[in-house]
């Protein structure tokens, strides 16, 4: 398991939202190595034992092999026939703390398994096979809406385009996530799980990532997230009154309901100022700093502002290469502002983009 699943942190933010919770994994077993094998029991096992329903999907031919290798464990289990005429018999299984084994009927993840995941309310499908990543333009992709699959899948196997697309009937009929993973990379199951970015392939129809204002409730959150880069001299020093004063001026990265980055909008007579721009560095190299400025650029817009500025001492390439920002003079910012600069010492350089 890599660093981000081991997160106290991530642990103690998804536990209490897994306990009690359905879901369904749909395991290719066959597929797997030896070692594989050993670390998919153990992964399940362990979600098991934070209070994780589970309904598990196999071979006939393979359960009896799965239960010889999950004995040890002391993995509570039960073998059941999937019609969902037993409806209250198969919740009664994941009720009392069982893990429901069922049949597979048809392929990987086939309409009747998503007609049993809805059934069950299930909160998650999970795939564990060998799924390749999904990748758009040569670049790995880990979250899909739905609405997006159409446009991905030129670049997959015929097995991984018949997944996406039952991946996305499921959403699309009542499952909040399916994940497919590789099952032979170590750890994979629990890093997809206990972490924001995940490592495998996750299709959704809701609103997992977001940007949106700023609450109230928020604030305590920001400020501990943005403190080392302002120790570090990189932003600002910001204090709870200060941003409650100004609460619609920000705005929030919210991945799977974990504020990740954030993004300021100050007003000026005839320009806007981006401000207080962070992402968190397990988030570096998503594409979420862009996506902030991009949005309070969009709110300028509205506000009507002809031109929107930055002050950096350290992203100049990020706002000139990557969001077409040109240098400024200094002496150009509005007076307030240059004030405000001159008195802090900071050594910043001033980008300008016009709307």
């Amino acid at each position: 398991m890599n660093t981000s699943a081991t997160d106290l942190r991530g642990l103690l933010h998804y536990v209490p939202q897994f306990r009690g919770k359905l879901f369904v994994i749909d395991l290719d077993w066959s597929l797997l190595s030896e070692t594989a094998k050993a670390e998919v029991v153990m992964d399940i096992s362990a979600l098991q034992s934070i209070g994780v329903k589970l309904m598990l999907v196999l071979d006939e031919l393979e359960r009896e092999d799965f239960l010889d290798w999950s004995v040890d464990l002391e993995f509570r289990a039960a073998h059941q026939a999937g019609d969902l005429e037993n409806l209250e018999v198969l919740k009664q299984v994941t009720n009392r703390g069982q893990a429901l084994l069922i049949d597979r009927c048809g392929g990987l993840l086939s309409d009747t398994l998503i007609q049993q995941a809805v059934a069950m309310e299930a909160a998650k499908v999970i795939v564990l096979s060998d799924c390749e990543p999904v990748s758009k333009q040569g670049e790995v992709v880990k979250f899909l809406r739905v609405v997006e699959i159409s446009g991905i899948g030129d670049e997959l196997r015929e097995k991984d385009k018949g997944l996406l697309q039952q991946a996305a009937k499921a959403c699309s009929e009542g499952v909040k996530r399916v994940h497919m993973l590789n099952a032979n990379i170590p750890g994979v199951l629990l890093d997809e799980l206990f972490s924001n970015e995940g490592v495998g392939t996750m299709v959704y129809n809701d609103k997992y990532r977001q940007i949106r204002p700023l609450k109230e409730e928020d604030i305590s959150e920001l400020l501990g997230m943005i403190g080392r880069s302002v120790r570090n001299t990189n932003l600002v020093p910001r204090h709870y009154e200060d941003i409650a004063e100004c609460l619609d001026a920000y705005a929030v990265m919210q991945v799977d309901d974990n504020v990740v980055g954030c993004v300021a909008l100050y007003e000026y007579d005839g320009i806007a100022e981006i401000a207080c721009l962070y992402v968190k560095q397990s988030h570096g190299s998503t594409g979420y700093g862009a996506d902030l400025v991009h949005y309070m650029e969009n709110k300028a817009r509205q506000l009507g502002m002809p031109a929107v500025f930055a002050l950096t001492n350290r992203a100049a390439a990020f706002f000139q290469d990557r969001l077409g920002y040109a240098e400024m003079n200094v002496a150009e910012l509005p007076e307030d502002r240059r004030k405000v600069l001159e008195c802090s010492g900071r050594n910043s350089k001033a980008f300008k983009k016009l709307l």
